[in-house]
């Protein structure tokens, strides 16, 4: 008997029985055995989109260590706890497109193939990640694809149509949650889903308070806690073909951690090694080992995190598999590494090449550490003649899977069970054979029993009674610590609020970024005690200032000038099949009318006593504290 085998296998089923999986028993039964499941702080789902066990198997082989007689273990490996299933529920197809798997994984629900969180109905689905963000975590999406993909946009956005990636990136700004943008943290690709002839949602993220970041050191170097970034028009190259200025899996996925953590409600965070699927549609094993050791450093970057913390839930799973990849083809009894790690660019790199220009010999010597023969040679020189990418890229492809013995089926998606990899606490939910809907399912529960941080219980005003018109938006807005009371314990209700005030609480309501420069108008100097909130709100464009250049700090808001600012700093449309029904809208100035009736269709008005508005009246206190209350809990 080997005996470093047998210990090996010993050691595989010590751990596997630590982790209460050894008998792959269901998630259900794991669930019956744990009365009291340890609190998840912070969850972090990763997708390899792709990823089916033969990829798995083949990083194996890339990583051995060819001096022992074993293949060592991945990172992936330690950490296996079951399969999943992955079909879709489609009239047409019984194979799943990403979109559909992340609609079950992101939802707990089967749809159509292309569908993203929506149902067959074509009905929308809560994600885990809104339900993440109305418990008041923070939120990220991280992918090496757009970010308006199939598999992030499952998380953040609704569409009948994966493919309808701009608008996609349009319900990442527009749908709100508690008032506020739903995510965070987006790191990946798509610039040109963000910045289009028709809209500029890069300036209007900048305007509410992210950083926009689109080179590796701009993202090291940013701190904001909100960001945008945005790497390549299109999708990132692929690891092995980048140059510094972009980011690795790895890095964007620390630098979301690092933002997210900082809630002390916890985060959700989507990170998605996209380009595993890309690989294996193009049957390129080069990039697909590239893009599963992308992988794997960002699932390491997981895993020290949750080790470190203690309280963060770490699932890594697949969608599917793609190309239906096998190791060994053709009836040889043998799968090499040794021709992929030979390559120091993938197949498309040097194809791109060589469609420019490049002579084919030269490029192949460059990028390929291989005494390739004359016949490959010839090959990709008889490729080359027809000027086309793709005959280009399969010759070179063709070298590499007859080297390595590389096997394919397909160009598209195959439908095998994928594993499922986990640490953390109640990581055992997702042991065994489970659905692509259970992940869903499993993490809703989790955080519909999730203890958050409850706000600070302010003072109750020594003003107020209790029943007084506001008291419990009050009452709530100081427990979020966006009201502050004086010395004497009093909010002075009824007394009008001051533009200055107006912004504070705006700036905290929002929690805006506080911009370097101070001096936001003439009257407000970096000294002034306002001075911060009042730039932040000038910054994202909520407060303009007087003609003179002033701010008006003690000036009285009126009423319609109110609604001016609440429409802005929430960025309310128009619902027009709302009737307005405000007797004096007429006698509003007329910059401000078209505000007034917005405030009135999203509810955050119904006017005063006689079907009246008063738009020039003084706005006091209590009245806007109820405007914001509103404002904020519009998606509640």
């Amino acid at each position: 008997m080997d005996k470093k085998k047998f210990f090996r296998g010993l050691t595989a089923f010590t751990l596997a029985s630590s982790l209460g999986v050894s008998s792959l028993v269901t998630n259900h039964d794991v669930v019956k055995a744990e009365t009291k499941p340890k609190q998840v702080k912070n969850i972090i789902f990763m997708i390899g989109d792709g990823m089916g066990v033969p990829y798995l198997t083949a990083h194996r082989y890339m990583k051995d260590n060819p001096n022992t007689f074993v293949v060592e273990n991945t990172t992936f490996d330690d950490y296996l706890i079951g399969m999943q299933s992955t079909y879709p529920e489609d009239e047409h197809q019984n194979i799943t497109d990403s979109a559909s798997a992340a609609t079950a994984m992101s939802s707990g629900i089967k749809t159509y193939n292309a569908a993203i969180a929506v149902d067959n109905d074509k009905t929308e689905v809560k994600t885990v990640l809104e339900a993440a963000k109305e418990k008041g975590m923070s939120t990220g999406l991280v992918a090496t694809s757009e970010i308006t993909h199939a598999t992030p946009a499952a998380y953040g956005a609704h569409d009948v149509d994966r493919k309808n990636m701009n608008a996609i990136a349009d319900d990442y700004y527009d749908e709100l949650i508690n008032g506020r943008h739903k995510i965070d943290v987006m790191l990946g690709g798509g610039l040109k889903n963000f910045i289009r002839e028709d809209r500029n949602l890069v300036e209007e993220f900048k305007k509410d308070g992210y950083s926009f970041v689109t080179n590796k050191d701009e993202l090291l170097k940013d701190n904001n806690e909100r960001i945008l970034g945005l790497f390549a028009e299109g999708g990132l190259p692929k690891r092995i073909d980048r140059t510094e200025e972009t980011p690795d899996l790895e890095e964007m996925t620390r630098e979301a951690i690092e933002r997210l953590s900082k809630n002390e409600n916890g985060f959700f965070l989507m990170v998605e090694g996209s380009q595993i699927d890309w690989a294996g549609h193009d049957n390129d094993i080069v990039a697909a080992m590239s893009e599963m050791e992308d992988f794997e450093q960002a699932f390491k970057v997981a895993l020290d995190f949750a080790k470190k913390d203690g309280e963060t839930l770490v699932v890594l799973t697949a969608d599917h598999s793609t190309g239906g990849f096998s190791l060994g083809a053709n009836g040889i009894y043998n799968w090499f590494p040794e021709p992929i790690k030979a390559a120091k660019r993938t197949p498309d790199f040097m194809a791109e090449k060589i469609v420019n220009g490049a002579n084919v010999r030269e490029t192949l010597k460059k990028y390929i550490a291989l005494d390739l023969t004359e016949e490959e040679i010839k090959s990709v020189e008889d490729a080359a003649q027809t000027k086309d990418l793709r005959t280009i890229d399969d010759a070179i492809e063709a070298i590499f899977n007859t080297r390595s013995v590389t096997g394919w089926t397909t160009g598209g998606h195959t439908g095998e069970d994928v594993a499922v990899y986990g640490y953390g606490p109640q990581i055992e939910r997702f042991a065994g054979k489970i659905d692509n809907t259970d992940h869903a399912k499993i993490i809703f529960d989790i955080l519909e029993n999730k203890k958050v941080n409850k706000p600070k219980t302010g003072q109750t005003p020594a003003d107020m009674k209790e029943g007084q018109f506001a008291y419990n938006e009050i009452q709530h807005l100081i427990s979020q610590n966006v009201i502050s009371l004086d010395d004497k314990g009093n909010y002075y209700p009824n007394k009008a609020i001051t533009r200055a005030e107006a912004a504070v609480m705006l700036q905290r309501a929002l929690n805006l970024e506080i911009p370097t420069d101070l001096n936001a108008f003439k009257d407000v100097n970096e000294n002034h005690p306002y001075a911060k909130e009042i730039a932040a709100t000038k910054a994202k464009g909520i407060f303009k200032g007087k003609a003179d250049g002033t701010f008006g700090v003690n000036d009285v808001l009126t009423r319609e000038q109110m609604a001016t600012i609440l429409v802005r700093a929430f960025s309310l449309k128009a619902q027009n099949h709302v009737q307005v029904k405000l007797s004096d809208l007429k006698s509003a100035s007329p910059a401000h009318q078209e505000n007034i009736k917005i405030l009135y269709q999203n509810g955050v008005t119904t006017g005063r006593k006689g079907g009246m508005f008063d738009p020039r009246s003084k706005t006091t206190r209590a009245e806007f504290a109820v405007f914001l209350y509103r404002a904020l809990n519009l998606n509640n």
